[in-house]
């Protein structure tokens, strides 16, 4: 889970990407191959045409492949105010001249190689996504022409001490293993975009459809995942790791059955307070976007039947859990309420061929609310009222 954000605004600084990083290795490798200069600072192109400048942190030469031209080149990475996993990593490129025209990518050490299918990648080849590719393909290209080179390139790219790093991603379960992927779209990182993390969402959605999987589970943090995996039985595959962005799993889903229908349910996995924020409309859970309103927690107790004295020690509380803590020692059924109301949301993107479920759980991981909404063929749409039962209402 992301850290809580500051209450004092500040400018948040952009960041690159992975695959920005790689191709200014790229840069200065080829550079130092072609005129034997050891650049500090090189220019990227980036997709959209702006021009970014990095610092190249070490360049090594002829050490990588016997009776061949070769540099090894490397980075390192600053995402800006992103909370990003790869921030401050070092990020290289081992760039060898080849006789065979065109440019051969491998993953070097610390970058991973797929194993599943469902990515943009085939299975076996290194976790070096298209866009990061072309735009080292480019770049080579144009500095190839410069310098009137008409053989090829062997391009290893990796990250220092990867393979730690990516435990705390979703590599593994994506099937990326051993190490981190090269990411990156438009080279920039976005301060709390979290690009990379809403990529791995939609990945892990994409990569459970190709596998089979009907069922997918998406949770707010270990302890959801632990609750619902073990309630279903689920296997790693079909658990999505979704942390505060409910929204991208909820337009993925969206997308991906309308184009080719095959998931038939789908349950959502969180901490009461983050199910609250869900249920009032919010696609982003974190704090620095949305809030927790207790009044509103007690005016939907008070529906429910909560007496006037609770309703105030309610509005009174520090926390949703307390609140809640409140409602449950009263037999007042708050958390199959914000479920009912957060399935009531949810809805307006799942499909109705498939069913939708929310559990909220307490902090010891303990459900404290359900609601679903069955699926649905046929003209009628489903919706579920805020008492938990399920409506028709005409198209």
């Amino acid at each position: 889970m992301w850290p809580e954000s500051s209450d004092t605004p500040a400018a948040l600084r952009t960041g690159l990407t992975t695959g920005c990083c790689a191709t200014a290795c790229c840069v200065a490798a080829a550079n130092k191959l072609f005129t034997g200069k050891s650049l500090k600072k090189v220019e990227v192109l980036l997709p959209k045409g702006s021009i970014v400048q990095l610092n190249i942190d070490s360049i090594i030469e002829g050490e990588l492949a016997a009776n061949t031209e070769s540099v090894r080149a490397a980075t390192i990475k600053d995402a800006g105010d992103d909370p990003d996993a790869t921030h401050g990593a070092t990020v290289f490129v081992e760039l060898t001249l080849i006789d065979t025209q065109g440019v051969y990518f491998s993953a070097a050490k610390g970058v991973g190689t797929v194993t599943r299918t469902g990515l943009l990648l085939d299975v076996g080849e290194p976790a070096i996504n298209p866009v990061p590719r072309k735009m080292m393909t480019e770049h080579l290209e144009s500095l190839a022409k410069q310098y009137r080179y008409l053989g090829g390139f062997s391009v290893a790219v990796g990250v220092e001490n990867g393979e730690s790093i990516a435990l705390k991603t979703m590599n593994p379960r994506l099937g990326i293993l051993g190490g981190l992927s090269i990411l990156g779209t438009t080279g920039i990182v976005r301060p709390f975009s979290c690009a990379a993390y809403i990529a791995s969402i939609h990945q892990g959605i994409d990569v459970a459809k190709a596998n089979g999987i009907v069922h997918i589970a998406a949770t707010t943090g270990n302890a959801s995942e632990a609750a619902i995996q073990a309630h279903y039985e689920l296997p790693d595959m079909a658990l999505i790791e979704m942390g505060d962005f409910v929204g991208a799993v909820l337009k993925q889903v969206k997308k991906v059955e309308s184009l080719q229908p095959q998931l038939s349910k789908i349950s959502f996995c969180g901490g009461f307070g983050k199910i609250t924020k869900l249920a009032a409309g919010n696609m982003d859970l974190n704090s620095r976007a949305s809030s927790i309103d207790l009044n509103t927690l007690a005016d939907l107790a008070s529906t429910l039947g909560a007496p006037t004295a609770l309703l105030e020690r309610m509005r009174a509380a520090n926390t949703s859990t307390e609140a809640l803590s409140f409602c449950v020692a009263d037999n007042i059924p708050l958390g199959d309420a914000i479920c009912a109301n957060a399935v009531d949301f949810a809805r307006r993107w799942i499909p109705l061929h498939m069913e939708l479920e929310v559990f909220a759980i307490d902090r010891k991981g303990q459900f404290v609310g359900y609601a679903q909404s069955q699926a649905y063929v046929g003209p009628e749409r489903a919706c579920i009222s805020k008492e938990g039962k399920t409506n028709h209402d005409e198209n």
